[in-house]
Parts: C-alpha cells; structure tokens; sequence
C-alpha cells in the first residue's frame, strides 16, 4: 500500500486570510471567538475555548468546476503552524466517522470512492484509494456535513510519520 500524507490548508492561504484576504465566495473572513470544539484547518488542532478563530468560505480546489466544493471552515485566527506529522492521524479528527473520497488529476470526485469510514479506518481506506492510478488524492469531509477537514495525498518516498 502507498505511503499517505496528510495535507493542511497551504500556510500561504491561511496567512493571506489571517491578513484579510477574500475567501472562496469574495467575502473577508469573520472573526470571532471559539465556544470550543472547533477544528483548524491549517494546524488540524482543537482550536481551544476563547481562542480568536476565523470562518470563512473554502474551495480547496484550484479552479471552479461543477465538482469544485466549496464550504464553511474555521482556522486560527493567530498563526500556528501548518500539520507537518506525515501519516500520523490529525489530532483533529475525532469524531466516529467521516466521509472519505477520491478525486481524479481532474479534481473531479472519482464515483464510486466515496464512502462513510470509521475513523480508525480513514488510514487504511485512503491507502487503498491511492493505489488506484486514476486517483489523485483523497479528501476527508465531515460525515455529517459534508465539510472539508483535510486532504490526504501520496507521500514523498523520503516522508516519515515524524514529519517530512
């Protein structure tokens, strides 16, 4: 099975939208403070009680397109460092299951690869989706909402679980 990677939001999109930046629908991003248990999706960590957060509108997708998903997320407000663990589990993702899917070189969603996965199953089921030539790389969404949490992609062959 290949060796996965999981991949934040790019740092030099979350500072540009920490420094005001329009999100995916034009709009600045809303600035408030956490009632806790919300995720980052640059750290891919709680970010904790009273802690200043933005919300905006995401499209982690690099054009628009029919299968170009946009949708709400929550990131630091302040900087933190973007998830640099390999293919250790984020420590954000700790509800029982989420959605897991594959998209093609075409960033279309692959049909079929779509499927609700226990969370200690998301490893093993990116895995398998990944050795399918035809997919690109692997989004983990909320199973309740469908919201992007993180992307999973092959791992550089120097990569390691301590980091890359």
């Amino acid at each position: 099975m290949p060796s996965i990677i999981f991949s934040p939001m790019p740092s030099d999109l979350a500072s540009a939208y920490r420094a005001g930046a329009p999100d995916a629908y034009g709009l600045a991003p809303e600035h408030r403070h956490s009632p806790g248990g919300y995720q980052c999706r640059h750290c891919l960590g709680p970010i904790v009680e009273g802690a200043p957060y933005l919300t905006l509108a995401y499209r982690p997708f690099p054009a628009l397109q029919p299968y170009a998903e946009t949708g709400p997320i929550f990131i630091h407000a302040e900087e933190c460092s973007g998830y640099a663990h390999g293919d250790a589990l984020p420590p954000m993702l700790d509800s029982p299951d989420y959605i897991v899917r594959g998209y093609g070189h075409d960033d279309r969603i692959v049909y079929g690869t779509g499927a609700v996965t226990s969370t200690d199953n998301i490893i093993t089921r990116a895995q398998e989706l990944l050795e399918r030539s035809e997919i690109a790389y692997v989004h983990v969404r909320s199973a309740r909402n469908n919201c992007f949490q993180c992307r999973i992609d092959r791992a550089p062959a120097e990569a390691t679980s301590a980091g890359q």
